[in-house]
């Protein structure tokens, strides 16, 4: 009860300002008026990588088989062992694989900053393969399997949380509150709206669109790139860690009940 009650402090904390929700729309109305059509339909696949990983994974699904590298000092070699560890060993592999991701997107983001607007199109990209990745391997810490599509469904939401205003936020929780409840119906809704998927990713894009408009004056670029995407993987990481984490602590406190 008193991990859930961090978890839902952390909850009560979230918030978001509508003049930066705004603001984040003017580096991509810059973008789609100078850059070049190739470059645009570059960005416009990322729509297409969305809907694939929703279906079938893509090319972003992090192996269940290898769970014993999340926890190198344990005897853990399956998801079922991985469900019995403490909340604080789980927490422990989280943050592990949180330091690890952002030394990775500070590195990524400083080499496509370097070139302002046009390797800003492929950081983009780069940048949200690296925390859909992220929010798989804190999937697995936790004990769930990111290749079932229900999971995959779930991860989604983690991001779209990430980048949703106040009520979309509040929405949202409600939403996975809810997520492994036996009723269907709230699976139905959480699966009708990801139907609208592109919602998803052009919220997504807006958010970071204010982050990353120094990024595009090139060579400054480097600096403001790698610590802008070290930032966002180290925003996607605190809530996939927990929301992930209060599923967890939620189906301990249900079995118990029992």
């Amino acid at each position: 009860m008193e991990e859930l009650k961090k978890v839902e402090k952390w909850e009560k904390d979230q918030s978001d300002l509508w003049f930066w929700e705004k603001l984040g729309r003017l580096p991509f109305k810059i973008i789609d008026k100078w850059t070049p059509d190739f470059i645009q339909r570059k960005i416009g696949v990322l729509l297409d990588e969305l809907g694939q990983y929703i279906q079938t994974g893509g090319g972003y699904l992090s192996s269940v088989s290898k769970v014993s590298s999340y926890y190198p000092d344990l005897d853990v070699s399956t998801l079922e062992t991985v469900e019995k560890l403490p909340i604080s060993t789980m927490d422990t592999a989280v943050e592990q694989i949180t330091g690890n991701r952002k030394k990775l997107a500070t590195l990524q983001g400083a080499s496509t900053g370097v070139g302002g607007v046009f390797t800003l199109t492929i950081d983009i990209p780069l940048l949200l393969g690296l925390q859909l990745k992220t929010l798989q391997d804190i999937a697995i810490c936790y004990g769930y399997d990111p290749n079932r599509k229900e999971e995959r469904l779930f991860i989604i939401k983690c991001l779209q949380f990430v980048s949703a205003d106040i009520i979309g936020k509040q929405t949202i929780l409600a939403q996975l509150s809810r997520f492994d409840s036996p009723d269907e119906a709230s699976k139905r809704e959480i699966l009708s709206e990801l139907q609208g998927w592109r919602e998803v990713f052009f919220s997504y894009r807006d958010q970071i669109g204010w982050k990353k408009f120094f990024q595009m004056i090139p060579i400054a670029g480097l600096v403001f790139g790698a610590f802008i995407n070290r930032s966002a993987v180290n925003d996607i990481a605190e809530a996939g860690k927990m929301l992930y984490r209060k599923r967890r602590i939620l189906e301990r406190l249900a079995v118990q009940e029992e």
